[in-house]
C-alpha cells in the first residue's frame, strides 16, 4: 500500500494589509521531502508526521512531499501559490501509483485569483489520481467547507477544539479512515449542513463544551464515522464563509443528512451564546483590574492584534499605555518588527540604545513608541510550542523600557508557548502581567500558570469592523433572514 502526504496552508484575512508570499511561507514552513523534523509536527503537518510514525505498524509505505505554511495574513500571491502547488503535484505524478493521499491543509486560504484554493489544489490532485485514489484531508475548524472541496476528497476531518489541541488525535483519525477506505472495509459518504451563519466559539464555553462532547460520543458507533464543526472565518471576504456541519457516514447518506442537520439547527440555536467565557476590558480597566488583583501572573490577551488570525502584530498601543503609567513587573510580547531585532543584536546584550518599536504596518499598527532601552536578552532561531506543535518565533531580542520588558520577533507570529519569554530570559511565573498577542491559542500553555486571565480591546486589526464584497447574502449577523439548509 502506498499512501502520499504533503501540506499547503495558511489562513488568509481578506481585509488584512499584508499580502502573503513565498517568504512567508519561508519564515514558517518550508520543508522539502525529508526534511520535515521527526521530533514534532508544525501547522498543519499532523498527517504526515501521524503517517510516518505509523508506516511500518500499518504496512505502507509513506511518499512525503513538500509542506508549506505562513502565519495568517492577506490573500496569496498567485504565482507563489501556483509555484507550491505545482511543486506538490509533480511530487504527487512522481509517487504514483498511489492507494491514498493524505492532506493537512488549513482551509482557509485564498490566493488571487482563487477564492477556494483547497478545492483548486483538490481539483488537480483528483485528475492526477483519479476516482480510485482515496484522498483524506484535515482541515482547521475555521475554514471554509466548501461544496467543491467535499465533492472532490473522500473524507475530511477538522480538528474539535478551539483552542486547537487534537490536531495529531485528528490526523490519526483520518488516517485510521483513509486505510480502512482502502481496505474495505468502510464506504464513506459525506453530508453537509450550512448553518448561514459567521460565528465561532471557544470550546470550554459551556454549551459549546457539551456540543462537541456530545458529537464525539456519537462518532464511531452506529456508522457514523465522523462529525466536524466548521466554524468559519469571518474575516475572510470568501463566498462560501460560514459555519457549516460536516458528517461522513459508512454509506449511509440518509442518516448523515439527517444528523447533519439535526446538529446544523442545534449550532444556529447558539447564535446569542457568548462565544467566549472573557469579556473584553477597554486597555486602562484591563491593567487596573491586573493590578488590583492579588494574585501572579495575571494574563491578558491582547486578541485583537493577534498574528493567529491575521493581525500585524506590531500594535502598540497597549504597550505606549503601560510605559506612560510607568507599570512594573511586566512581560510582553511578541512584538513582530525585525528590523529593531536586528538593530539589538548589532548593539549586544547589555547595551542600551534610543530604539523604535513597532507601530510599521499601517495604522491597524498604531503609532512607532520610541524609546531609550536595554536589550536583555538575545536568540537566534527561536521555536515554541503548542502542545506538541512547533511554531517558529524568528530571532528574538528582550528590551527593558522601564518596568516593562518586551519580546521582539523577526518573524510574525502569535504568543503560544511559554517558551516566546524563556528563550531570551524572562521568567513569566516571576511577572505580575504578562501581555500576550493572541486570541485563544495562548490558553494551552498559559492559563495553566496564569492566576487570573483578561482580554483587552486594542485597536488592533482584528478589533476593526470590515465591508464584505464577495460573501453569498443573506447571512447571520450581516442579515436577519439567512435560511439554514442541507446543501450537500
Amino acid at each position: 500500500m502506498r499512501l502520499f502526504s504533503a501540506t499547503l496552508a495558511t489562513e488568509t484575512h481578506s481585509f488584512s494589509p499584508m499580502p502573503t508570499g513565498i517568504d512567508d511561507f519561508k519564515a514558517g514552513t518550508f520543508f522539502r521531502p525529508g526534511e520535515h523534523p521527526k521530533e514534532a509536527p508544525v501547522w498543519c503537518t499532523d498527517p504526515l508526521w501521524v503517517a510516518r510514525r505509523r508506516a511500518t505498524e500499518d504496512c505502507f509505505t509513506l511518499i512525503e512531499g513538500s509542506c508549506f505554511y505562513a502565519e495568517p495574513a492577506g490573500p496569496t500571491n498567485q504565482r507563489d501559490y501556483e509555484f507550491m502547488r505545482d511543486e506538490i503535484l509533480d511530487q504527487l505524478k512522481a509517487a504514483l501509483p498511489l492507494n491514498g493521499i493524505l492532506l493537512g491543509l488549513h482551509g482557509a486560504m485564498v490566493a488571487y485569483g482563487y477564492d477556494d484554493v483547497e478545492g483548486d489544489l483538490l481539483a488537480h490532485v483528483r485528475a492526477i489520481v483519479g476516482p480510485e485514489c482515496i484522498i483524506g484531508v484535515e482541515l482547521d475548524p475555521h475554514c471554509h467547507l466548501t461544496i467543491k472541496r467535499v465533492k472532490l476528497a473522500d473524507v475530511i476531518i477538522l480538528y474539535k477544539e478551539y483552542p486547537h489541541t487534537d490536531q495529531v488525535e485528528i490526523a490519526g483519525e483520518l488516517l485510521d479512515l483513509v486505510l480502512k477506505t482502502i481496505r474495505g472495509q468502510v464506504k464513506p459518504v459525506m453530508s453537509l449542513y450550512d448553518c448561514r451563519q459567521m460565528h465561532w466559539y471557544a470550546t470550554d464555553m459551556p454549551r459549546m463544551r457539551s456540543f462537541v462532547d456530545r458529537i464525539k460520543a456519537i462518532e464511531a458507533k452506529d456508522g457514523v464515522l465522523s462529525i466536524s464543526v466548521g466554524h468559519g472565518f469571518p474575516p475572510s471576504d470568501v463566498p462560501e464563509v460560514g459555519s457549516r456541519i460536516l458528517v461522513v457516514t459508512d454509506n449511509n447518506k440518509e442518516k448523515g443528512d439527517a444528523l447533519a442537520t439535526e446538529l446544523g439547527l442545534e449550532l444556529v440555536s447558539m447564535r446569542d451564546e457568548p462565544t467566549s467565557a472573557f469579556r473584553p476590558y477597554a486597555i486602562p480597566d484591563g491593567i487596573n483590574a491586573a493590578l488590583q488583583f492579588a494574585g501572579a501572573p495575571v494574563v491578558i490577551a491582547d486578541s485583537n492584534d493577534n498574528a493567529g488570525g491575521g493581525a500585524t502584530s506590531d500594535n502598540t498601543t497597549i504597550l505606549r499605555y503601560l510605559i506612560e503609567h510607568q507599570i512594573e513587573s511586566v512581560a510582553l510580547g511578541p512584538i513582530w518588527d525585525p528590523i529593531a531585532v536586528r538593530l539589538c543584536f548589532q548593539a549586544g546584550q547589555g547595551a542600551k540604545l534610543p530604539l523604535r518599536i513597532g507601530g510599521k504596518i499601517g495604522p491597524v499598527s498604531g503609532m512607532p513608541i520610541d524609546a531609550n532601552v536595554s536589550v536583555i536578552g538575545l536568540k537566534r532561531d527561536c521555536w515554541q510550542f503548542s502542545g506538541p506543535t512547533k511554531a517558529a518565533l524568528g530571532d528574538c531580542a528582550a528590551v527593558r523600557i522601564g518596568g516593562v520588558e518586551v519580546v521582539l520577533n523577526s518573524e510574525r507570529t502569535q504568543a503560544l508557548g511559554l517558551e516566546l519569554f524563556s528563550n531570551v530570559g524572562i521568567d513569566p511565573l516571576s511577572k505580575k502581567i504578562l501581555v500576550v498577542k493572541s486570541s485563544l491559542a495562548f490558553m494551552v500553555a498559559y492559563g495553566p500558570i496564569a492566576k487570573k486571565v483578561l482580554f483587552v480591546d486594542s485597536d488592533g486589526l482584528l478589533g476593526r469592523k470590515h465591508e464584505y464584497k464577495t460573501v453569498n447574502r443573506p447571512i447571520w449577523p450581516l442579515d436577519d433572514d439567512a435560511k439554514p439548509s442541507l446543501i450537500l
